[in-house]
């Protein structure tokens, strides 16, 4: 069993409505992630530790749309249904919203990019964060790696994410590039009570 400390942080990458199943860039399975995410909340808020959420908060005419040459359908429009949170993601109301990809120029697949998210952890003397969300392949993944780039312990949540899979293998194959550069793996199971 895992037992959280007070140098802990969660981190919920990118549980938007545009990225769950009927989304305009819908991950597969997808709204899984919500339920045991919720989980991990009640844990870190019985613990009274942060809870931080990404979000990809585009403009309209954003770089990464294939509409201005970039691989990925409108998604994320800033203030849209489809950027807000999951409806039924029990977000705290004191959760730290990090948006990132915000300006028409720069598309960013970590909540580190462009962000003084690293920042404001150190500042709450955050030392291990656990990160969750979607998608493993490209937003989690990111995400992880640059936290362990800026020297944060890295635990990911192998049971509150799911890939993309644009190629098939790709979630995996992530997976075990985050375990290869330092990240832990663990389930909701392995929190102690």
């Amino acid at each position: 069993m895992l037992a959280l400390a007070a140098t802990d942080a969660l981190i919920l990458v990118d549980v938007q409505n545009d990225f769950l199943p009927g989304g305009r860039l819908g991950v597969g399975d997808g709204d899984a992630v919500v339920p045991v995410l919720n989980r991990y909340i009640a844990h870190f808020r019985t613990a009274g530790l942060p809870v931080v959420a990404t979000r990809d908060w585009h403009p309209p005419g954003h770089c990464s749309f294939a509409a201005q040459g970039g691989p990925w359908p409108e998604h994320c429009v800033a203030g849209t249904d489809g950027a807000a949170f999951a409806a039924d993601l029990e977000l705290p109301d004191d959760a730290l919203i990090i948006s990132k990809a915000a300006t028409v120029e720069a598309d960013a697949y970590s909540g580190f990019q462009g962000t003084d998210l690293a920042d404001r952890l150190r500042r709450r003397g955050v030392k291990r964060v656990f990160i969750g969300g979607l998608a493993t392949d490209y937003c989690v993944l990111n995400t992880v790696l640059d936290a362990l780039d800026a020297d944060f312990e890295a635990i990911l949540l192998v049971d509150a994410v799911r890939a993309v899979d644009v190629e098939p293998g790709d979630g995996a194959r992530a997976i075990d590039e985050m375990r290869a550069k330092g990240a832990t793996t663990i389930t909701v199971e392995d929190i102690a009570p």
